[in-house]
C-alpha cells in the first residue's frame, strides 16, 4: 500500500495522498517507453521534499533540529537494467545519462561541473566507497515539481536518496534509513563538496504525518512528537488544524557552487574553536554542540563579531527547538506542537527567521521582503526562509481556512516588490498551499492493487 503522505488532491478533511495515481502512471509510462519493459515491472522511488520549521542552520553543528516533509517530491521510475548499466532521462534537464555501476567514481574538484548526473553518480560512489556490492544498474526516469529545484525544499537531497533507494533496491540490499541518511552525506559532503549536515537526509527519511520529526544530529537520534498528543482536545486522527505555505522569490542557484554556505559552515566552526580554547577544552572536534551553554554565556565575549552572531543563532535556535541548556525557554518548539498551539510554534518560527536574517546573515534583499510579506498575510501563524536562505522560497505555517487568502495576498504584494522575479515564476509555480507528507519509499508494482 502506499503509505499516505500529502499529495495533489485528497479530500474529507484528512491528508491528500502524494505521490497520486496519476503521477505514478505518468513515471510508469516514461519507464516504458525509454525501456521497452512491461509497465508491470515498474518500481517508483517516492521522495518528498522537506521543510524545517525550527533549527535551520545548526545540523552542521550538531544540533537538534526539526522536520517534516510535504506533498510534493521527486518520483524515481525504474527497472533493472540487464546489466551493471544506469540509463536515465529527466523529467527537467535535456539529455541521456550512461554510466556503469562499476564504474570506480571519484568526487567532483569543480563546482562548476555539477549538474543533475553528479546526484547519480554521487549515489554510486556513495555505496561503492561504503562496501556495497553493486553489480545492477537501473533504466530510468526521473522527475521533480517544475519550479521547484533550487529552492530551499531540498531537491537535491530528495533526487540523491532517490537514487540510493533504486540501486539498493535492484541490487537486494538492505540498507537502513539511518545508513542511508550518512550515505546521502557521503553524497554531499564527499562527493559535491558541500559542507552540510543531516537534517535534509534525516527529514526526507525519517518523517511521518502528523508528526514533527526531532532530530539530534550530534548523536543521529530522531525523536517524533504527534500534534497536539498532549492537549485535552486532541485533532481527530489525521487532521490537522493548518496548512504550509511556500513563497518563491525567484532567485535560484546550484548550492555548492555558491560559497556563502560552505563560509557560514566555517565561521560556526571558528566560533567553536575560540569558545572551546577559552575554556581549557581544545581536544574536543569544533563544533557549537560541544559548547556548553553556561561557557558560551560566560566566554561569548572573546569572539569576533561575525562569529558572535553565528553562536548566537546557534544557540538561541536550539532553545527554540527545546529545552536542552541549562537556560531554559518559557516556550520552546517541543512543547509547542504536543500542546497544539500554533500560535506559540508560530512566533518561534518567525523568531528563528529573524536569527537568520540578524545573526546567521542568510538572507537577500529580496528573501527579507519575502519574509517581511508572509508575516503581514492573512492567517499566518509564523515565516522563516526554507532551505539555506541565500535564494529559493520562504515557508510560513497558515491557518487551513485562510491559506488560499494568504496565498493569493503573498503573491499580489510579492509581484508589486519584486515584478521583474515574479515574471520568472510560472503563474502556478509563485505561492503553494501544501499539506505535510510522509518519508520516502519505494512503490512496488504490485503496490497500486492495494492503495
Amino acid at each position: 500500500m502506499v503509505a499516505p503522505g500529502g499529495g495533489g488532491g485528497g479530500g474529507g478533511g484528512g491528508p491528500a495522498r502524494w505521490p497520486s495515481e496519476e503521477e505514478l502512471d505518468i513515471v510508469r509510462k516514461k519507464v516504458v517507453e525509454i525501456s521497452g519493459r512491461d509497465e508491470r515491472e515498474v518500481r517508483v522511488a517516492a521522495c518528498p521534499y522537506r521543510i524545517c520549521p525550527l533549527g535551520a542552520h545548526i545540523d552542521h553543528q550538531g544540533g537538534i533540529v526539526t522536520a517534516m516533509t510535504i506533498n510534493y517530491g521527486v518520483l524515481l521510475g525504474f527497472v533493472p537494467s540487464n546489466d551493471s548499466e544506469v540509463l536515465l532521462r529527466s523529467g527537467q534537464f535535456e539529455g541521456v545519462i550512461r554510466f556503469r555501476v562499476d564504474d570506480l567514481q571519484k568526487p567532483i574538484d569543480n563546482p562548476e561541473n555539477i549538474n543533475w548526473e553528479s546526484y547519480a553518480r554521487g549515489a554510486v560512489y556513495a555505496l561503492q566507497n561504503s562496501g556495497y556490492d553493486l553489480r545492477k544498474g537501473i533504466i530510468g526516469y526521473i522527475s521533480g515539481v517544475k519550479g521547484l529545484d533550487s529552492s530551499g525544499l531540498s531537491s537535491s537531497a530528495a533526487a540523491g536518496i532517490a537514487y540510493l533507494l533504486s540501486l539498493e533496491n535492484v541490487n537486494d540490499l538492505v540498507v537502513s534509513s539511518v545508513d542511508n541518511i550518512q550515505l546521502d552525506k557521503s553524497i554531499e559532503n564527499k562527493y559535491l563538496g558541500l559542507e552540510n549536515g543531516i537534517l535534509d537526509p534525516s527529514a526526507i527519511l525519517l518523517s511521518r504525518y502528523g508528526y514533527l520529526t526531532f532530530m539530534d544530529c550530534k548523536t543521529a537520534s530522531p525523536s517524533y512528537v504527534y500534534f497536539s498528543e498532549l492537549s485535552k482536545s486532541q485533532q481527530p486522527q489525521g487532521h490537522l488544524p493548518f496548512k504550509i505555505l511556500l513563497a518563491f522569490s525567484g532567485l535560484q542557484h546550484n548550492l555548492p557552487k555558491k560559497r556563502g554556505y560552505n563560509t557560514r559552515v566555517f565561521e560556526c566552526k571558528e566560533a567553536a574553536r575560540a569558545l572551546l580554547h577559552a575554556s581549557g577544552c581544545e581536544e574536543a572536534s569544533n563544533i557549537l554542540r560541544n559548547v556548553d551553554s553556561v561557557v558560551y554565556e560566560a566566554q561569548k565575549c572573546v569572539l569576533e563579531e561575525n562569529l558572535s552572531r553565528r553562536a548566537e543563532h546557534y544557540f538561541s535556535e536550539m532553545k527554540r527547538v527545546a529545552k536542552v541548556t541549562l537556560v531554559m525557554l518559557p516556550r520552546n518548539g517541543r512543547d509547542a506542537w504536543a500542546r497544539g498551539n500554533l500560535q506559540e510554534l508560530g512566533q518561534l518560527i518567525s523568531a528563528s527567521g529573524r536569527s537568520s536574517i540578524l545573526n546567521y546573515e542568510c538572507g537577500s534583499k529580496e528573501m527579507i521582503q519575502l519574509y517581511e510579506i508572509l508575516l503581514k498575510a492573512p492567517g499566518v501563524l509564523g515565516a522563516r526562509f526554507s532551505g539555506a536562505g541565500f535564494r529559493g522560497c520562504c515557508l510560513a505555517i497558515v491557518e487551513s481556512d485562510r491559506a488560499e487568502e494568504a496565498a493569493a495576498y503573498v503573491a499580489d504584494e510579492y509581484e508589486k516588490a519584486q515584478p521583474e522575479l515574479v515574471s520568472r515564476i510560472p503563474a502556478d509555480r509563485r505561492v503553494l498551499v501544501c499539506e505535510p507528507g510522509d518519508s520516502a519509499r519505494v512503490i512496488l508494482p504490485d503496490d497500486r492493487l492495494h492503495s
